[in-house]
């Protein structure tokens, strides 16, 4: 889910930037600090929104920069159990597949792709044995994350399933919204 999340901090302008407008020396700070930014708490940070705050500077002795309480507003995904997401197939490997969630890829083990035994060929695409669906690059997916692991926050993990009804990708949805009406009536 993607939020809007205050933060305070303290920002240091290098004096080589004071010669700037103040609020776009911050808010360049800001910026080479938070993007790419990822920690439980935040999540995936995306970029700087806003600048709401920015109070009196400080130097600290030892240090010719100074040091301003900002209060900005920052744009972060943060992935939630049981979210459904949709994403684009990124890549498609022995093991399952990468679905793109924009800023995080999320990770859908070959036995959470689909209801059917599932086998992996050299162009790398995904087969179904008896339902004959197929799962390739590209492919817009609908996924429910199952797994969220901040544990090495270089590397998080995100894990997904389309095992579920109303998931997997678009087309297969769609067949099956046919059969169940076709059956109602």
């Amino acid at each position: 889910m993607y939020y809007s999340i205050k933060v305070s901090d303290y920002i240091r302008v290098p004096p080589t930037e004071l010669d700037k407008d103040l609020n776009k020396a911050i808010i360049e700070q800001i910026k080479g600090h938070f993007s790419g930014y990822v920690s439980k708490d935040l999540g995936f940070v995306i970029d700087v929104l806003d600048v709401e705050e920015v109070g009196d500077g400080v130097i600290i002795p030892g240090d010719g920069a100074p040091y301003y309480k900002t209060t900005f507003e920052l744009l972060t995904y943060i992935p939630e159990m049981q979210e459904v997401v949709i994403g684009k197939i990124r890549d498609i490997t022995d093991f399952g597949a990468f679905l793109s969630l924009g800023p995080v890829d999320g990770m859908i083990h070959i036995s959470q792709t689909m209801n059917d035994f599932v086998s992996f060929s050299k162009d790398k695409v995904l087969q179904g044995k008896e339902s004959n669906r197929s799962l390739k690059v590209g492919d817009i997916c609908y996924g429910r994350i199952v797994a969220v692991s901040f544990k090495d926050p270089a590397n998080p993990k995100i894990g997904v399933t389309m095992r579920q009804q109303g998931l997997g990708k678009t087309e297969w949805i769609n067949d099956d919204l046919k059969v169940s009406s076709t059956k109602a009536e």
